[in-house]
């Protein structure tokens, strides 16, 4: 599978900070220090529905992760996965009378045409569940001969108590647990397993659903945890750098996929960070796929919306807030962009060279974008009052916002 194309990052006077960020398993801030190349996993998206500004929200932050490290003058090894072959999807498709495959690709190129447009820089490896299938049985395999994983009526599942170190990511009690694997796909009330808890690692095929050469497992397709496991082992390795996605990923999916990887490989942790960006409501509740409360990218674009000003609206809020969706939220930042261009369009202006220092700060406390946002408004305020004669300036700061922020003015 391909990924989107890549914009220019433009090169910037100076150097950025090392990444100071809230680190889920531990509660708290880290400060990552990567070595030439960081290493960062985002989980992707199910391919059913176009992409909505909760989507939009989580990979921006991601985004601003890579374009840190970037400042840095290193290299970013980034990997993302699309789970296109899943429940939700495969019901969307049944309902909607579509080819499951068809349905996929349809959406997953409307999400690469929304990435292009948002600027959001690619990952290096963007890669399909369906197409990591032959290195996820082995793996599943492995699990179960190291005596992790059992077989259910022809389904393999992860025994969470094979990890002693399961929980420390979510931190999480039983209950609550329990409640969320209800909630986010997994099936706690299944007869016969060890653990409520336990996740599915590998489906057996079942009638009128797609299927694959499972080895020893027999056919079927695999779980949602062991795909993103695999992939991330096969092009990262353990101990990368970021495991992103947006919080309710914590878990499940977070929490399971450390736990996979650890038994499989004896270390500790799979990741540095686990990295978490908030939820995007509409009209009062969480938007999401089943609910059916989607802004679109997409149809944002058709309605004439410039992507910039998208981007802007998502960068107004911090990257781990819950916040709402609103029209105003988006005139907002339509405004905003007005104001930057304006300042930017003249043949001089104020000093710049403070305001990438200040972007660069507060980017590197915690993806601070907001208060980076702030900063520019100043230096475009400032513009609008007494203008400068510094004619460096306007480019200075329209190549900052660009490269920092990935908003071309």
């Amino acid at each position: 599978m391909h990924a989107w194309p890549a914009s220019e990052v433009p090169a910037l006077p100076g150097q950025g900070r090392d990444l100071r960020i809230h680190d889920t398993a531990t509660g708290g801030p880290v400060t990552l220090q990567p070595g030439p190349v960081a290493r960062i996993y985002v989980c992707g998206i199910t391919p059913y529905d176009a992409t909505h500004m909760g989507h939009a929200a989580t990979y921006n932050a991601f985004d601003l992760v890579q374009r840190v490290w970037l400042d840095t003058k290193r290299q970013v090894h980034y990997v993302q996965n699309v789970t296109d072959v899943d429940d939700p999807l495969l019901e969307r498709a049944q309902r909607d009378d579509v080819d499951w495959v068809e349905l996929a690709e349809r959406e997953t190129v409307l999400f690469r045409e929304d990435m292009t447009a948002l600027r959001m820089l690619p990952p290096r490896h963007y890669i399909g569940a369906v197409e990591a299938i032959p290195g996820i049985v082995p793996l599943v395999e492995r699990l179960r001969d190291l005596g992790a994983a059992y077989e259910l009526d022809g389904d393999v599942y992860f025994s969470v108590e094979s990890d002693p170190h399961f929980g420390e990511v979510s931190h999480l009690d039983a209950e609550a647990m329990r409640l969320l694997s209800a909630e986010r796909g997994g099936d706690p009330d299944r007869p016969g397993k060890k653990n409520p808890l336990d996740p599915v690692l590998w489906l057996a095929a079942r009638d009128g659903e797609p299927s694959w050469d499972g080895g020893s497992l027999g056919r079927g397709r695999p779980g949602w945890h062991i795909e993103c496991v695999a992939i991330a082992l096969d092009h990262l390795g353990m101990g990368f750098d970021v495991q992103g996605g947006g919080s309710d990923l914590a878990f499940p999916h977070h929490e399971m996929g450390a736990s996979h990887a650890q038994v499989l490989t004896g270390e500790f942790p799979m990741a540095k960070a686990y990295v978490h960006a908030g939820m995007v409501a509409l009209d009062g509740e969480k938007m999401s796929k089943s609910k059916g409360n989607l802004v679109f990218v997409s149809r944002l674009r058709r309605d004439g919306v410039d992507p910039a000003a998208i981007r802007l609206a998502l960068l107004a809020h911090h990257y781990r807030s819950d916040w709402e969706w609103t029209d105003q939220v988006l005139q907002d930042a339509v405004a905003r962009l007005g104001r930057w261009r304006s300042a930017v369009s003249r043949p001089d202006g104020p000093p710049a060279d403070a305001l990438v220092e200040e972007i660069r700060d507060a980017l590197a406390d915690d993806l601070d974008a907001p208060a980076a946002l702030a900063a520019v408004d100043r230096w475009a305020a400032l513009q609008q009052e007494r203008g400068g004669e510094d004619t460096g300036a306007p480019g200075l700061v329209s190549r900052a916002v660009d490269a920092l922020l990935g908003v071309a003015l």
